[in-house]
């Protein structure tokens, strides 16, 4: 592989990521935290199957009692998912190796607190406990004064979100930590990291497409992503996110060795270009934020049934929860996000309604043709 950037060390448990040390492989458990059994046999057979790291969500205090117990039953590596809970960091905290926050979602909670003394609240857990700290900035969750601040470039406000939260660690003194800038689209997957690295270079990367859908295509624009920034040397730990049934969770640390060797080896396949100039579904890895299963089965649904569509340039995004299900959304012609027993359909930012699960591919449907009949009735420039 190219040589890597010169990232600074940042140990998590057992696993050291960046000064070097082989690029990490990881994965998130999809499975409910407060289904212990259920958490620990996902969380063994990611670490079975290569996993350095296995994160959880934790967004309520049951979900800690079944982290204690899930920390008691495997030897993983484990991160806790902290998204729209970061005040139980410090009851996590004993029981894990590396805390991720999101710096949109804590801009929301709290909102009359400064962000610096809630990363400061984090920094004295972590340090406390011996924690690593992941900042994960996500595409459609940078809060909404970093985003008004760049309204042509939505790649430079996940970038200034990022480079933000980083001068909070250093100005705490603090430098055990990995930031991450994802989206589901590739290119800006790619350019967000390119101009991190280039502001940041001593940071340790954890790349990532979120969102990337189901297999081959979700491999695909991963692949796409990881072979550009892999091959400049910039990424310390990859983690795979595609749309896959709760047994075959462990895929993506297959999937993203599989890549890793082939850029080792210099077999690239980044001949394809998400230009977005067809059909664009984006899907999410599903976690244990889903509250209905049936998610993973429709998000197949929703591919088979607008497979009539390929050939126009639109995007549907099928989201698995309520955490990342309404602002992820905002970007995609038609989004849907799944509760227990509704689906909400939007077209951008509008909501256009909730569905049962059995009645939503129809009106999707409707609305997709409805979209289509649009853009062909513009007159051509």
């Amino acid at each position: 592989m190219t040589r890597r950037n010169p990232t600074r060390e940042v140990h998590v448990g057992s696993v050291a990521l960046g000064a070097g040390h082989p690029v990490a492989v990881q994965s998130m458990c999809a499975t409910r935290t407060q289904d212990v059994d259920a958490s620990v046999a996902q969380a063994e057979a990611i670490r079975r199957a290569g996993g350095a790291l296995v994160r959880l969500a934790v967004d309520s205090p049951r979900d800690v009692d079944g982290l204690v117990e899930v920390r008691r039953q495997t030897r993983a590596n484990l991160v806790v998912d902290l998204q729209e809970s970061y005040r139980l960091a410090e009851r996590v905290a004993p029981f894990v190796d590396k805390i991720r926050y999101n710096p949109g979602h804590l801009w929301h909670h709290e909102k009359e607190r400064p962000a610096r003394d809630k990363v400061a609240y984090l920094v004295d857990v972590a340090r406390e406990h011996d924690l690593a700290i992941r900042i994960g900035v996500n595409c459609g969750s940078v809060d909404p004064e970093m985003k008004a601040r760049f309204p042509e470039d939505d790649v430079q406000g996940m970038v200034e979100s990022a480079l933000e939260h980083c001068r909070h660690m250093d100005d705490l003194g603090f430098d055990r930590y990995v930031v991450s800038l994802k989206d589901s689209h590739p290119r800006k997957v790619i350019e967000a990291n390119r101009r991190f690295a280039a502001a940041r270079p001593e940071v340790p990367l954890h790349l990532g497409v979120t969102e990337a859908g189901m297999p081959p295509e979700g491999i695909i624009k991963t692949r796409v992503a990881f072979e550009q920034l892999l091959s400049r040397g910039i990424g310390d730990t990859i983690r795979v996110s595609l749309t896959l049934p709760n047994p075959r969770k462990h895929e993506e640390i297959t999937v993203g060795q599989q890549i890793l060797d082939d850029i080792a080896a210099g077999r690239f396949r980044s001949v394809p270009v998400f230009d977005d100039d067809t059909l664009n579904i984006v899907s999410c890895p599903s976690c244990s934020r889903v509250e209905n299963e049936r998610f993973v089965d429709l998000a197949r649904q929703v591919k088979e049934m607008t497979a009539y569509a390929q050939s126009h340039a639109l995007t549907i995004a099928v989201m698995g929860c309520r955490v990342n299900g309404p602002g992820e959304t905002d970007d995609a012609d038609l989004g849907l996000w799944c509760g227990p027993t509704h689906v909400n359909l939007k077209r951008q930012t509008e909501t256009l309604g909730a569905f049962g699960y059995d009645d939503i591919l129809p009106r999707l449907k409707q609305e997709l043709d409805a979209l289509i009949a649009a853009r062909a009735a513009k007159p051509q420039d």
